[in-house]
């Protein structure tokens, strides 16, 4: 009669030589729980001693055999200033079904996340030199058939470790796409970071749209930021379907004070737009951000603008703040926060309503701001010490370089609005203050009746970009490290853009979405 224990070596062995690990194991030995704990990832445990079936940045993912969670092999993700070492896996599903996906990690800044879930996107993170368990769930579109799974570093950070990932739910009724032999380990497409520790990065490697990261279960390589207007001014009144869809990111302008005035925020349609709309229902306004989440895209709220009174200046302010902001999130579908607030900021107290707020939303948080250039010229500046405070749940930050007049660069040189130079070296000085650089965005008016100053062409926004990118366009000032995975750009407002035929979604919404 054959022993427990000599049973137990013998089925373990033979999931190992399977490539299974311990993450497969549970499924592997069958029993009346085998089919809602079988393991749809193929080589999960890099246990087949190579990166069989999982595809990785050109030159950043290998197998080791030190350190690992459990067998004899785990992954080694290289991240790099430049490489975030992403490493994904396409997996055949089922539609119309919940998953449960983990990973046991260690390193600086681990990330694991979903792409093309066809409802919302997962990600999570930890940054722990001791392994730790990362976990998620989603739900899968109506037609859902594929998901990506994705590991990844942190830009600068060092070699990060994963093992023993998993991903337990009904299996797709077609082989996954990444099932074979041997995946190659080159991507296709160029990585794009997260926004900083809060979420997700950009799988390089699949047919299904990309997840960013940090602050964001983001989904895309870059941002477009467009802010739609709750209110009548002469520009075109627009539904949010009506919005070009080269925007990725819709911030709807804006949400105000509650009467208790204490931090709390509340927002609804305006009654003038409304009836020039011939009656745009909150319900439709609903249903067409949720369209907007089915074609990929994020809608925020955007809190307070020029005339926004929001005060968040206490510990019950934020926890007001918070939770209100939260309710609305709820209430409409929004992914997350805009913050807009020109009549000054609390570090402190913003920092905690954000973090607060954030732990609410869980995965998928959006976080944007767009402060006035005048509020980003230090880290002791309020804005940017705020947007350093939260750059662990940051998606991006679009500043406006207009309505500015002439400004400081990061180089010690004075540079006029309107120009390459006064972008590229007031981009340069959030960077180096401490922003990623896919945090950076540029923002500018869709139009000269969109601002009071500040107007560029599209020409000049894409050679900032350039230079930003690629080191080429530039003005007199040319920035001795290149940042490829430069934010992206912002401009107010799908309105005015409309008014003026959409140039510049047509101009420089479709250039950031090219980049690569």
């Amino acid at each position: 009669m054959r022993s427990p224990r000599r049973a137990a070596g013998t089925v373990t062995a033979c999931a190992t030589a399977l490539g299974l690990g311990l993450a497969g194991l549970v499924a592997f030995t069958g029993g009346a729980n085998a089919a809602t704990t079988t393991n749809l990832v193929v080589n999960p445990g890099f246990e087949t001693g190579a990166l069989s079936n999982w595809t990785c940045d050109a030159g950043t993912g290998s197998v080791v055999t030190s350190p690992v969670h459990s067998g004899s092999y785990a992954l080694a993700g290289a991240a790099s200033s430049s490489d975030d070492a992403q490493c994904t896996q396409t997996i055949s599903v089922q539609p119309n079904s919940s998953y449960s996906l983990s990973a046991w990690v260690e390193g600086s800044y681990v990330y694991l996340g979903t792409s093309g879930d066809g409802t919302t996107d997962v990600s999570t993170w930890s940054s722990n030199s001791a392994w730790n368990q990362l976990s998620t769930s989603f739900t899968t579109g109506a037609s859902t058939k594929n998901v990506t799974i994705y590991l990844h570093g942190w830009y600068g950070q060092g070699t990060y470790h994963a093992d023993d990932v998993a991903l337990t739910g009904a299996a797709g009724s077609s082989p996954s796409p990444s099932a074979s032999a041997s995946a190659p380990s080159s991507p296709t497409a160029s990585p794009t970071p997260p926004s900083s520790p809060t979420a997700s990065p950009t799988p390089t490697a699949t047919p299904t749209a990309p997840p960013t990261q940090p602050g964001g279960g983001t989904t895309h390589k870059h941002w477009v930021t467009g802010y739609w207007q709750d209110f009548d001014n002469g520009a075109t009144d627009q539904t949010i379907a009506a919005v070009n869809s080269e925007y990725n990111i819709i911030a709807v302008a804006f949400a105000t004070a509650d009467s208790a005035n204490d931090g709390g925020i509340t927002f609804s349609l305006d009654p003038t737009l409304v009836s020039k709309l011939g009656g745009y229902t909150t319900a439709q306004f609903e249903a067409d951000i949720a369209a907007k989440h089915a074609a990929g895209d994020k809608v925020v709220l955007s809190i307070g603008g020029q005339d926004g009174t929001i005060s968040v200046d206490s510990s019950t302010a934020a926890t007001n703040f918070a939770n209100s902001a939260y309710s609305l999130m709820k209430q409409y579908g929004f992914d997350g926060v805009d913050i807009d607030l020109e009549n000054g900021i609390n570090p402190t107290y913003m920092s905690q309503a954000l973090e607060s707020l954030a732990s609410k939303a869980g995965s998928g948080f959006v976080l944007t701001m767009a402060p006035q250039t005048i509020d980003m010229l230090s880290a002791s500046s309020d804005y940017l010490a705020t947007a350093l405070d939260v750059k662990n749940i940051l998606t991006i930050v679009n500043t406006q370089y207009y309505n500015s007049g002439s400004m400081n660069g990061c180089d010690g040189g004075v540079y006029s609005e309107g120009t390459v130079d006064f972008i590229t070296t007031l981009a340069c000085t959030a960077i180096e203050a401490g922003l990623s650089p896919n945090q950076v965005g540029i923002g500018v008016p869709a139009s000269t009746s969109a601002a009071g100053s500040g107007y560029v062409a599209p020409s000049v926004v894409e050679n900032a970009l350039n230079c930003l990118a690629k080191g080429t366009n530039c003005g007199t000032y040319k920035p001795t490290t290149l940042w490829p995975t430069i934010g992206g750009v912002m401009t107010w407002s799908t309105a005015w853009d409309a008014s003026n035929g959409n140039q510049f979604a047509l101009n420089e919404g479709a250039f950031v979405n090219a980049m690569p």
